[in-house]
């Protein structure tokens, strides 16, 4: 008798990874379809759990697949990470264990979107003054920083960086970008001025936001030299990669007042343990990791997670990674 297949979809934190999509035909196929809303990160655990599938579906970049987890993973053969770009795959080790790895598509547009969700917040001091306004407190007891006029800083100008400093340039903000690989003519085209210099964009900016991909080049580019550099009235925001900030430098950035203030919605562990330093951290806007986390986003993930179940199961997979 054949074994039937088993199909596992990861930190389904919200449940909604089988209400977004239709699975129908994957089960039609008789795949087994089951939904987990919890987050594993002990290896041990995940290998325990996800042994008996032939088919994982995992949700960006919250479950590393390292060769070591791969190997016991006996039953694996396809692998299905939302987005075309995933950095904790070890995709060598997935070829020899022959586990095909397939992406879907992902929108630029809700990372940009929480990016100035956090800058406003910071700049208004939203979160304090609701806080105070529902328990009682004082009335009005920060003063804003104004955006217009200001400078707003952009570590990368990529696809999100661009359309950040749309949005910047449309609240009458100046705007400078810097990244190891762009030219003028590119900062030109998107209506910002090319900074000098990481330091130099750093040093001058009222607002800095980081967008750039996580890369050895990247890893650590802001350190506490870096912060050091910034304007003690100034903001830091971080909606890509964690590893890009020094966690431990931005922390001690926080608790001296070095810099206004921070909006993170990355981190080095996810979900953030309990009693993280970062969760007490004084003017610190965080979220738990929701750029990319919308009702069409994830409509788009999941519905093409299905498609590459269907493909694969064809003989056919699409969008192979890497």
């Amino acid at each position: 008798m054949t074994t039937p297949l088993r199909c596992a979809v990861l930190d389904d934190f919200q449940a909604v990874a089988t209400t977004l999509a239709d699975w129908s035909p994957v089960t039609a196929r008789g795949v087994e379809v089951v939904s987990y809303p919890d987050h594993l990160a002990d290896e041990d655990e995940l290998a325990a759990r996800l042994a008996a599938y032939d088919i994982l579906v995992t949700l960006r970049e919250r479950v590393p697949f390292p060769a070591s987890l791969l190997a016991r993973l006996p039953r694996l053969k396809l692998l299905v990470a939302s987005g075309m770009r995933n950095s904790v795959i070890d995709y060598a080790a997935a070829e020899r264990a022959g586990v095909t790895v397939c992406g879907t598509a992902s929108s630029s547009t809700p990372p940009v979107e929480l990016t100035w969700a956090l800058l406003l917040g910071l700049a208004r001091g939203i979160v304090t003054e609701h806080t105070a306004l529902r328990g009682g407190g004082p009335w009005q007891q920060t003063v804003g920083a104004d955006l217009y006029g200001r400078r707003l800083g952009l570590l990368g100008l990529g696809k999100t960086g661009s359309r950040v400093a749309r949005i910047g340039l449309a609240f009458g903000m100046e705007v400078t970008a810097w990244s190891p690989n762009l030219t003028k003519e590119r900062a030109d085209a998107a209506g910002v001025v090319l900074a000098p210099s990481k330091e130099a964009l750093l040093a001058d900016g009222d607002f800095v936001s980081v967008h750039l991909a996580l890369g050895e080049r990247t890893r650590g580019l802001i350190g506490a030299a870096e912060l050091a550099l910034m304007r003690p009235t100034a903001y830091l925001v971080n909606t890509s990669r964690s590893a890009i900030v020094d966690q431990d430098a931005l922390l001690e950035a926080l608790r001296t007042g070095r810099i206004a203030g921070a909006g993170l919605d990355v981190f080095d562990t996810e979900p953030l343990p309990a009693d993280h330093p970062l969760r007490t951290a004084p003017n610190l806007l965080a979220t738990p990791h929701l750029g990319y986390v919308t009702r069409a986003n994830y409509a788009t993930y999941y519905r093409e997670a299905v498609e590459d179940v269907l493909a694969f199961l064809d003989g056919s997979p699409v969008r192979v990674l890497p």
